[in-house]
């Protein structure tokens, strides 16, 4: 009998074991990794909603090697664009950034110091060779030196909303590597930066500078007259060893300390989508382009089979709760309100239900009880609506900013009353609240 009841105690024992292992305490709740990304952070977004459509540690900075010259070129655009530099106008050669050039151990073209080079081929240099010494001299260009460029740097990261991110020079190349001329930080240091930080510099860089893919899109280019081509990094673009369909950019970094990283963006028709990964890895643990361009296709396929852009709510919609709003001071007591146009956002397939619509009134346009003042002009803007997913399982967006969202506006317009009218209202609401506190007093007594 002893026996038999201490198999049953062995037997219920290891039941609750199993129990348990299958159960996940509070705190180690972890969303399920559909894709099992093999690198040390991942996301994939689609650049104009800011969605995320998947993501893994996509928080922590971590190193990103010559993604680096994504923030060097949204910088050297914005020059041009503020006309402080021209892609014709010549730089001389630095001796530093000279010598930089010449290391054969890092991604180069040659620069001869004391010579000129334009701005235009300094940036092709960068965007499709990564070449350091080109970016070097390019940050002297704009900023005067490679110093004040990163100081450059890091106050466009945090004006763009960056969150996570460390700059300490201009290529992303280790300290180390700039034969002791390292311009911000300590000897070893490196940039760092998210993941989520690194798309969001990408989609900003993409949106207020599309030109930038007229030269990430480039496979191969002649450089002066060096022997061979400068062959892009990026090996999924036509006619390179990984070509995928539909690529054109972005860039790729690599460091001991980052490992393979790649910020890559691809479209299948009208829809892009921006995929960053970083330290990747193939299907066996090892760090090479098999693994990063080979992670980067799998992230990619996912979001064109799985996302597409849906109209959540139409033009003219009704929020329940909310298709009027009171007015003051008018010669109607409320007004319609409608959206302005139809709103849009990236649904994964069969979820297009999944979403409730959220209305955020204009608190800049209402008195304390929430009511319009008239005179009311017609589509006046009175707030926005945002689609809010239902569920649990959603990755959201890069930042509030990102969030799609349209203007909710009135559908007619409501004149402001006459003072006999506004006189009236006011002497029937004096003797309605007069008779509202007799008869409660009446009732009082019985």
């Amino acid at each position: 009998m002893k026996r038999r009841r201490t198999k049953r105690t062995i037997i219920f024992s290891l039941i609750l074991v199993m129990m348990f292992s299958l159960l996940q305490l509070p705190g180690q709740a972890y969303a399920k990794d559909e894709l099992d990304v093999h690198a040390d952070a991942a996301i994939i977004i689609e650049p104009t909603t800011g969605k995320v459509l998947y993501a893994k540690n996509e928080d922590e900075a971590l190193g990103i090697a010559s993604m680096t010259k994504m923030m060097s070129e949204y910088l050297l655009f914005e020059a041009i664009k503020e006309k402080k530099i021209t892609w014709d106008q010549e730089q001389i050669i630095s001796a530093y950034a000279h010598e930089v050039s010449v290391d054969a151990q890092l991604s180069n073209v040659g620069l001869n110091e004391g010579k000129p080079y334009t701005i235009q081929e300094l940036y092709e240099a960068m965007a499709i060779y990564s070449a350091n010494g080109a970016t070097i001299a390019i940050a002297e260009a704009i900023a005067g030196s490679e110093g004040k460029f990163v100081d450059m740097m890091n106050a466009k990261a945090k004006e763009l909303g960056l969150k996570e991110y460390y700059f300490v020079n201009s290529t992303g190349l280790n300290n180390k590597d700039l034969k002791g001329k390292h311009p911000k930080g300590e000897a070893d240091d490196e940039n760092l930066m998210s993941a989520r930080s690194t798309a969001i510099l990408a989609a900003k860089l993409m949106k207020d500078f599309p030109e930038v893919l007229d030269t990430t899109s480039i496979a191969k280019k002649k450089f002066r007259d060096l022997p061979g081509e400068m062959k892009n990094w990026n090996k999924m673009l036509p006619s390179l060893e990984f070509e995928y369909e539909g690529v054109d950019g972005l860039k790729t970094g690599t460091t001991d300390l980052a490992g393979r990283c790649f910020t890559g963006t691809a479209t299948r028709g009208d829809f892009r989508v921006i995929t960053v990964v970083m330290n990747a890895k193939d299907d066996n643990g090892v760090s090479s382009d098999r693994g990063r361009f080979g992670q980067t296709q799998k992230m990619m396929e996912y979001a064109f089979a799985n996302y597409s852009m849906k109209e959540i709510f139409p033009k003219g919609y009704e929020v329940k709760g909310h298709k009027s709003l009171d007015v003051v001071k008018g010669k109607d007591k409320s007004v319609k309100v409608q959206t302005e146009a139809p709103l849009t956002t990236v649904v994964k397939n069969g979820e297009e239900e999944a979403y409730n619509p959220v209305f955020e009134l204009d608190k800049d346009k209402v008195n304390k009880a929430g009511e319009l003042t008239a005179p009311i002009k017609k589509n006046e803007q009175v707030g926005t609506l945002v689609a809010e997913h239902k569920g649990d399982d959603d990755y959201g967006y890069l930042t509030k900013s990102f969030e799609p969202s349209v203007k909710v506006v009135t559908t007619n317009e409501v004149e402001k009353a006459n003072w006999f009218v506004l006189m009236m209202r006011s002497i029937g609401g004096f003797f309605s609240d007069l008779w509202t506190s007799v008869s409660d007093t009446v009732k009082g007594w019985f």
